[in-house]
């Protein structure tokens, strides 16, 4: 049995939760764990070993591979199915790699943004969790 999907996120960010929330995985790639990544553990330790910022990007961990930012939205979009009015709009946009790639620096912006309105500090600027 292979090692489940997982994507790891910023639970503070209303957007990425809203995201992972909404996006219909589990229906093409079976379980997926859903890792806010503000609460540390394992997969979040290797992601930042891997020099991977995840206050720029979110992570899709498949198959033992770490997909970063937009390369992450490009493959989830490539993995969801069409079965809501979410998951076939995200298809239609980040299906295609070289759309992804242009409008990630866009949405990275307005979570920025959205975190510097909310009064909430980037992840790279909390404490690290108790543990």
């Amino acid at each position: 049995m292979s090692d489940p999907v997982s994507i790891l996120y910023d639970g503070e960010c209303p957007f990425c939760s809203r995201f992972v929330a909404m996006v219909r995985l589990r229906e093409a790639v079976g379980p997926v764990e859903l890792i806010n990544a503000r609460d540390g553990g394992p997969l979040v330790d290797q992601a930042n070993a891997l020099g991977l910022d995840l206050d720029e990007g979110m992570v899709l961990v498949m198959d033992g591979q770490f997909h970063h930012g937009a390369e992450a939205m490009n493959r989830i979009a490539m993995l969801s199915s069409d079965s809501t009015i979410f998951n076939k709009f995200n298809g239609f946009v980040f299906r295609n790699a070289g759309l992804s790639r242009a409008l990630y620096p866009v949405l990275r912006g307005g979570r920025n943004a959205t975190l510097a309105l909310l009064g909430r500090r980037k992840m790279r600027d909390d404490p690290p969790p108790a543990g």
